[in-house]
């Protein structure tokens, strides 16, 4: 197959260069935040607002921030958001340097980065695959290496560097991801253009949003892919409300401690992203993404058991491999079905469900370590997941998969058809081969940018 030895757009280098580093910068953050809120306050609760805020843009602005994402230049709307967000993490050093450092500051800070982070993952998910051509094999190497570089630096690499950066300040490891959004601002403005998908009459933001969000819901697939992470959140945001709050209390854990037990999750999330295209092809697609499912299920019942830092540590590795895999499978299927003129929409409709999930999953950890004990987050987050594994398998099969690439439309797509047509060309309904009779989006886990 041709596209299995044409090298990636050169612009793809640059790509790759900007995220690396912003991970990087996102990795000490991760790693600092929670231990900062630490020094400020002891009570779950207190945590879990931090923990919430940064994914509530998701819930308030997600379809509609799709919807602009289909109308805006998305190179220069990456851009334009890591600057603004390097710009935001100033107030929050500046607060560390003068000791007025507070809760409700942490969380405005992380709602702001959290809507920075909208308007770029969503035009980055769009803009990837008209940089590739929408060729099913570049978008697979091409997610590969990005979840690889993300794992690497925000997972391993950056939270014993964050933890580290803790000691010379509260606020250093601040003032390193705001100079990590700045390069990566930098590198981004330096991508080459792609030219914007063919558009009709345009109609208004809202029912452009609802279009968007309507042709996810009729399609069984996307459905299910969307669904898996929106469940999922509910279970990693548990995790991760009390997780700092466990290793220190269950398992004799310190600062720097922390930082290794991330880093194994991490470890285990370069493995699976390594290894995702294998699974792919050996199992297919829907079988692959249903086993990392359970993977994730099964390694969180084992965190929550784990009597010791090394189990935990294993059991944070596995969690990581499955998520891994699932990032890259997951997007790169996404973005190979989905019309380019519906690409910001469709992404930002399946991440909005897992996002808006999430704040239920940081208060329902919050309250249930409140009320009973820091490991029961953990055992009520590994059922969630390996329920939602279960029922969503079907919608998610090899098959339905199949029938879905072969449906899909060329890159370039046909022409947007004018506002008020009942139904959008090559929505799921007008497919040739329908999806639901032929054959995850990104989850939050601790060590991702969300």
């Amino acid at each position: 197959m041709t596209s299995d030895v044409r090298k990636l757009p050169t612009g793809f280098g640059r790509l790759w260069t900007a995220q690396t580093v912003s991970s990087l910068g996102d990795g000490v953050t991760h790693a600092a935040l929670p231990l900062l809120a630490l020094t400020l306050t002891r009570d779950p609760m207190a945590l879990a607002v931090v923990t919430a805020a940064g994914t509530l843009p998701w819930l308030l602005f997600g379809v509609v921030g799709g919807a602009l994402m289909d109308r805006w230049d998305r190179r220069r709307t990456m851009w334009v958001a890591d600057t603004a967000r390097a710009v935001l993490l100033v107030m929050p050093a500046a607060a560390a340097v003068l000791g007025v450092l507070s809760i409700p500051l942490l969380a405005a800070v992380a709602f702001l980065l959290g809507l920075g982070g909208l308007f770029f993952d969503t035009a980055a998910t769009a803009y990837l695959p008209d940089l590739l051509g929408r060729d099913p094999v570049h978008l697979e190497r091409a997610n590969s290496r990005l979840r690889g570089a993300q794992t690497a630096m925000s997972g391993f690499a950056g939270p014993p560097a964050g933890s580290a950066l803790l000691t010379l300040g509260r606020a250093v490891p601040l003032v390193a991801d705001a100079v990590s959004f700045a390069l990566s601002a930098l590198l981004v403005r330096s991508l080459p253009a792609v030219p914007r998908p063919a558009g009709g009459v345009r109609a208004s933001l809202l029912r452009e949003a609802r279009d968007g969000a309507s042709y996810v819901f009729r399609d069984r697939l996307l459905l299910g892919l969307a669904l898996r992470p929106a469940v999922g959140n509910v279970a990693f945001l548990a995790v991760e409300t009390v997780l700092a709050l466990f290793a220190h209390d269950r398992l004799g854990i310190g600062t720097f401690g922390f930082g290794l037990l991330l880093t194994a999750e991490a470890t285990g999330g370069l493995l699976g992203a390594g290894i995702a295209s294998f699974l792919g092809r050996r199992l297919g697609t829907g079988t692959a993404l249903t086993c990392t499912a359970a993977s994730e299920g099964l390694a969180v019942l084992g965190l929550a058991a784990a009597p010791n830092p090394y189990l935990a540590g294993f059991a944070l590795a596995v969690c990581g491999a499955g998520m891994g895999a699932t990032m890259v499978l997951a997007p790169s299927l996404r973005q190979a079905i989905v019309p380019a003129r519906l690409m910001g929409r469709v992404a930002s409709t399946s991440r909005m469900l897992a996002m808006c999930a999430a704040p239920f999953g940081a208060f329902a950890g919050g309250w249930l370590a409140t009320a009973y004990d820091v490991r029961t987050p953990l055992y009520a987050a590994a059922g969630v997941l390996l329920t939602m594994t279960a029922l969503t398998a079907s919608m998610t099969g090899n098959r339905r998969v199949e029938a879905a690439l072969r449906g899909a439309e060329p890159a370039g797509g046909p022409v947007r058809p004018a506002a008020g047509s009942p139904v959008l060309e090559g929505a799921p309904g007008r497919r040739r081969e329908p999806v639901a009779d032929g054959v995850a989006e990104t989850s939050h886990v601790p060590g991702q940018r969300s």
